[in-house]
């Protein structure tokens, strides 16, 4: 028996998974940085099941998230091999929210104890942020009781705009919604004072068939937990619905100038031409969003595969970003933003 799948107990083992794997050099990685297995309330995992998920919807990298207990750290290193990166964190399951603590040193649990009353959180972001780690408000608008985040997203360093599914057939959900209203409402503002917390999208994965859907898509230098945490960091990064879809998201301005996801684009006064290149979404919708909302929507053929450009001046808004919506009017993609000065 492998007694690092017990259900509800999962013994330490002598070492803990590599925090690189060797090899694999700057470029976009998928992973999921919300995931639990049986040591958590409501999953019905082991790490050998997580693991096995992971590979089978194309993840490079994940990060097991536990509610408070780092019970499950000791357990990956098993399982892990040059395939695949795991990344040390916690659920901090509050009683006004919960949070993800990514980046974790093994062993480490990030105290849960107290509510936005108390006026403790930012003491514990800092813990985190202490110990190289990053700080995700999680499923801002999550509907039962402790879910909704009471918390200011001031000192976390991202949001988490696209939730999983509670339920194996509703992908998308009027709680991400409104998370991502409220993250894409104040990103002019943000912007414009020259910080701007950048969004992510993850599964929350208790149940078999949840993993990587959704999932982020990051730009990091290599497959480390320091590279990719700093991709996330920096809003590097675009979310996925599923494995087969594929998204390239640029801007540019005469012959010089472009950026991506996350960056920045110097216009020079010049128009900046914004292009959007989408695979896997048979029929779908591609929308492009600046500080001024919608400004701009295109339909892709049924194929899935398109490309649509759009032209802006940096006066009109200070960033763009894009999102896509397969025929059910379901997100499929979205991006981090483009800024523009």
């Amino acid at each position: 028996m492998d007694m690092g799948d017990v259900a509800g107990r999962v013994l330490p083992v002598s070492r803990f998974p590599p925090v690189r794997v060797a090899g694999r050099a700057r470029g976009w990685y998928r992973g999921d940085c919300h995931l639990h297995t049986v040591s958590s309330h409501g999953g019905e995992l082991t790490p050998t099941e997580l693991v096995a998920g992971a590979r089978a919807a194309g993840l490079d990298f994940l990060a097991i998230t536990e509610h408070n207990t780092a019970e499950t750290h000791g357990a990956w290193s098993r399982h892990v091999g040059d395939d695949l990166l795991v990344i040390l964190g916690q659920e901090v399951v509050t009683r006004t929210g919960h949070w993800l603590a990514l980046g974790l040193r093994p062993g480490q649990v990030v105290d849960w104890r107290y509510g936005v009353r108390d006026n403790a959180v930012d003491r514990h972001l800092d813990e985190v942020h202490r110990a190289g780690g990053l700080c995700v408000a999680a499923h801002p608008y999550a509907p039962y009781a402790s879910g909704t985040l009471m918390y200011p997203y001031q000192g976390f360093d991202v949001v988490e705009v696209w939730n999983g599914q509670w339920s194996s057939d509703v992908p998308w959900q009027a709680n991400n919604e409104a998370a991502l209203s409220e993250w894409g409402r104040t990103l002019a503002a943000e912007i414009c004072q020259g910080q701007w917390r950048p969004a992510v999208g993850n599964s929350d994965t208790h149940l078999e068939g949840q993993i990587g859907s959704p999932h982020t898509v990051v730009l990091a230098d290599e497959l480390s937990v320091d590279a990719v945490l700093a991709g996330i960091r920096a809003g590097h990064s675009w979310i996925a619905a599923s494995g087969a879809i594929e998204l390239s998201f640029t801007a540019s301005a005469g012959d010089d100038e472009s950026a991506g996801i996350g960056e920045r684009l110097k216009t020079g006064g010049e128009t900046a031409v914004v292009r959007v290149a989408v695979h896997g979404v048979p029929s779908g919708t591609v929308s492009l969003h600046t500080e001024r909302g919608k400004v701009f929507a295109e339909s892709l053929p049924s194929t899935g595969s398109g490309t649509v450009k759009w032209h802006m001046d940096a006066d009109e808004s200070a960033f763009i970003r894009t999102e896509v919506r397969d025929v059910d009017g379901h997100m499929a993609a979205l991006s981090n933003p483009i800024t523009l000065v």
